[in-house]
């Protein structure tokens, strides 16, 4: 793992405690992130690269985390080899990033975001925007299934995988 995302994630430690103490979690003996994924179905792929990414113990970590969770379909609209490139070792940090722009500090429920518009900070460092307003999107991906609670965070489904600009 990178110095940079290592430093990205300290820094967000702080709006992760404040964000903490106001959401209801799992107890830590109830599946994580990565275990929900992985037993899914329908995330494959993002679990593929999330361990292509050397990201797993820090899914499996303490939290919280929001994460949006792009389907297997989502990462099959994806133009033709983009995904089989990206699980290259070469293109590790290229990975690191696109799957990182996808993790928002702190435990952030749907209920949270109804009728708001705003640019929510990511692990990765930029900005996605989040329009609560008639239903739930993320930049233009859309909340498919929203609010599944993890013992270290919670994790939307989204139908497109975003992509940090």
């Amino acid at each position: 793992m990178n110095r940079r995302f290592i430093f990205k994630l300290a820094g967000a430690a702080g709006l992760t405690a404040l964000i903490a103490g106001c959401t209801p979690m799992m107890t830590a003996n109830e599946p994580d992130i990565v275990d929900i994924a992985a037993s899914a179905g329908q995330f494959t792929t993002l679990v593929a690269a999330v361990q292509a990414a050397g990201l797993v113990d820090t899914l499996k970590s303490d939290g919280p985390f929001t994460v949006f969770a792009p389907t297997d379909a989502a990462f099959a609209a994806l133009p033709a080899g983009t995904v089989e490139t990206l699980l290259r070792p070469e293109n590790r940090d290229q990975l690191v990033s696109i799957l990182t722009y996808h993790v928002v500090p702190g435990a952030v429920t749907a209920d949270q975001l109804v009728g708001q518009r705003l640019a929510v900070a990511t692990v990765q460092g930029q900005n996605v925007h989040v329009d609560g307003r008639h239903g739930v999107r993320v930049n233009d991906s859309t909340v498919i299934q929203a609010d599944i609670i993890a013992s270290n965070g919670v994790i939307h489904v989204i139908d497109k995988v975003l992509l940090p600009r």
